[in-house]
């Protein structure tokens, strides 16, 4: 794959992708990751790239020519690259838009600044449009890093463990399960004796039906679509009349402890 990032800031990028799985991602020849500083783009002498809004209004907005310029030097010879605008108007970014654009050859992601972007940009050039959340950031820069790393997680050979990514929360439309580690006992809090059994059909069952129960109990919303088996119904049943008789249990699942029951 390969990613360009149209940025005013190309330096906010460098500890992120000069660490970690990125930084491996690129040295596996799995993703080309390049930065384009799109006001070497302008075509004025002062390279500036916004401009006062037509009809007035607060702040400045960029301006079309040196970022449809930048996009068509990019995309030159990769007519089929997905153009995305991060936007606070976008699509809310999910896991599912992640493993969709994990199938593309060639990303553009481009950073906004200022009060927005020249309507004709939206209109005219971007593929897509992307929102990391119903919040506002000073630019598209930490948005852009979010979709790279989750995208970029996801393409073969980039995780050591190819099952990862499939086990993670929301790829399969569930909060991931609990997971523990040695010790099987620390201070008293213990490992779950299945997980200890070496039944691997036990441990499979156990897993799915925790990964549940914690969607049951923090992300309900997930469940609206969820294709449910019948098991799975009935666990949810049980854990509704559990939650009812017990009138107003902890949501999260962590209603037996309190401030100061942590072990020492």
């Amino acid at each position: 794959m390969r990613i360009d990032i149209l940025t005013l800031f190309p330096g906010m990028f460098s500890g992120v992708l000069s660490e970690s799985i990125l930084k491996k991602a690129q040295e596996k020849g799995a993703v080309d990751i390049r930065l384009v500083d799109f006001r070497e783009f302008a075509d004025n002498k002062h390279k500036t790239v916004d401009d006062y809004p037509y009809g007035g209004g607060a702040g400045m907005v960029l301006k079309p020519q040196p970022i449809f310029d930048a996009v068509e030097h990019v995309t030159a010879g990769s007519p089929g690259a997905r153009i995305i605008l991060l936007c606070p108007q976008g699509e809310r970014y999910t896991q599912k838009k992640a493993e969709e654009l994990a199938q593309e050859e060639h990303l553009v992601l481009i950073c906004g600044h200022y009060e927005g972007y020249d309507e004709r940009i939206r209109q005219y050039l971007a593929t897509d449009e992307i929102s990391i959340g119903d919040y506002i950031l000073t630019g598209g820069e930490l948005g852009a890093m979010v979709i790279v790393d989750s995208v970029v997680r996801l393409l073969p050979g980039v995780l050591g463990n190819e099952a990862s990514p499939v086990d993670d929360s929301f790829s399969s439309g569930l909060l991931e399960y609990p997971q523990y580690t040695r010790p099987a006992d620390f201070r008293g809090m213990k490992v779950p004796d299945i997980l200890l059994s070496g039944n691997h059909q036990l441990i499979a069952e156990w897993r799915e039906k925790e990964s549940l129960r914690r969607t049951f109990l923090r992300r309900p919303d997930l469940l609206d679509e969820y294709p449910l088996t019948d098991k799975q119904k009935q666990w949810l049943k049980e854990w509704e009349h559990e939650r009812e008789t017990e009138n107003g249990g902890s949501q999260c699942g962590v209603s037996k402890i309190f401030v100061g029951d942590i072990p020492k």
